[in-house]
């Protein structure tokens, strides 16, 4: 490629992030897919496609497109070099899955194990340390990476995010119903809450809140309880959430979490560079049920969300 025509590259993929990051789902698109014109094989661009199309529900584009995604980065510690499933049959088979990207993100994929089972997959499950505790209520292996971690003989390994693709997911076939299990600790009612995320997410800036204090004002309605520093794993997060009446969470894992256990949740979201899991203009999640989604309307506009969330907990309670 020349000079000229890597800088009328670089300038699509300008185009598309830019229009991406204003929430102009079809400039991006037409960008991203005029840069894939010139670079058919170039993964950054087809895994931010694939995003793209995610956030915009066109799940049977977006999932293909998103595999590039492993061209460019792989987990710190690998998956065992055992044949990858593609979505051969499995019944008798074994099936190692292999955890990725954040511990939100591995939440988000457990519900896939089930169906593995369904298929008749003996599956076991490699992810997170801080994990291990709550997955065994899926009721399979559970193995946590580890550099020592010695991964057992297995039929095929697929990484975690992989599985939406393999399995052909549509929102159509995408269930909101909690598919994780902990035992319920102490009733303390009242609506926890975490105000921010891991610093070293691209996005934290924007997704994060500037300080607990912004919340302050539902201190009104609601006994506000900080679940900003965790105690133990999630297994006991799990079990000190059940017992309050609601959380309210930036994106973070404790979303993920709250939505997995059926728990009431509501995510604060920022105007730009929403996830993709959220998708657009929705404030209900086809992936968990009981979670609800309050998004901000001007960008850094954290108080304007505040104040509609504080003025849905007075009508509750008046």
């Amino acid at each position: 490629m020349s000079g000229a025509q890597d800088a009328a590259f670089q300038a699509l993929v300008r185009q598309g992030n830019q229009a991406r990051f204003a929430g102009e789902a079809a400039a991006a698109e037409t960008a991203y897919r005029a840069a894939l014109k010139m670079r058919p094989d170039n993964a950054p661009v087809m895994a931010n496609l694939g995003l793209l199309l995610l956030s915009i529900g066109r799940y049977a584009e977006g999932w293909p497109l998103y595999e590039a995604r492993k061209l460019i980065h792989q987990p710190d510690i690998p998956p065992p070099p055992l044949p990858e499933w593609r979505g051969e049959p499995l019944a008798g088979k074994s099936l190692l899955v292999w955890a990725e990207q954040g511990l939100g993100d591995e939440i988000q994929m457990a519900r896939f194990i089930a169906p593995l089972k369904a298929m008749g997959a003996r599956v076991t499950l490699a992810c997170s340390p801080p994990l291990v505790r709550l997955f065994k209520s899926l009721k399979v292996p559970v193995l946590a990476i580890t550099p020592q971690l010695r991964p057992p003989r297995a039929d095929f390994q697929v990484l975690m995010m992989s599985l939406p693709a393999r399995l052909g997911l549509t929102l159509e076939s995408l269930s909101g119903a909690a598919y994780l299990a902990a035992p319920a600790g102490p009733q303390t009612g009242g609506t926890g809450f975490v105000w921010k995320g891991n610093p070293q997410h691209p996005n934290d800036a924007a997704r994060s809140l500037p300080s607990p204090e912004v919340l302050a004002p539902l201190a009104a309605q609601t006994e506000l309880i900080d679940l900003q520093a965790p105690t133990g794993d999630f297994l006991d997060t799990a079990r000190r959430v059940q017992g309050l009446e609601r959380v309210i969470t930036v994106d973070t894992a404790m979303a993920h979490l709250c939505g997995a256990l059926g728990l009431s949740c509501w995510v604060m979201l920022p105007a730009h560079w929403t996830d993709w899991r959220w998708m657009r203009g929705r404030g209900d999640s086809p992936w968990y049920g009981s979670v609800r989604l309050w998004r901000q309307d001007v960008a850094g506009d954290w108080e304007g969300v505040v104040a509609r969330m504080g003025a849905e907990l007075a009508a509750a309670i008046s």
